[in-house]
């Protein structure tokens, strides 16, 4: 006798989502309006990419978010990659500035 299978089965008329480790997009509306917004997991982050909120590097293997306008009049180029913090925070933060390494810390 062979042992019992306790996973559930897949109903056949389910969508299949086949990225793993990318979850489905979906509207999240903010202050600044509606945007459409996708969780990477860690196993799927393979690029290293820059965060707008924080502006530092979001390395691979690091769980983030994708998110872009959902006015449908972006395109790829749209699309950034936050921290999971930095977007929850953004509505909180001032608008970050990027400095040199030679800059003032202050004034």
């Amino acid at each position: 006798m062979s042992p019992r299978r306790n996973r559930p089965q897949k109903k056949k008329d389910e969508p299949r989502y086949d990225r793993p480790g990318i979850t489905e997009d979906r509207v999240q509306q903010h202050q600044d309006g509606e945007w459409m917004v996708r969780n990477i997991f860690g196993q799927a982050a393979v690029k290293t990419y820059r965060c707008p909120g924080c502006v530092q590097e979001i390395r691979p293997g690091v769980a983030h978010i994708v998110a872009w306008p959902a006015d449908g009049y972006g395109d790829e180029s749209d699309r950034r990659h936050w921290h999971t913090g930095c977007w929850r925070a953004r509505d909180r933060r001032g608008p970050g500035v990027e400095r040199s390494r030679n800059a003032p810390r202050y004034g």
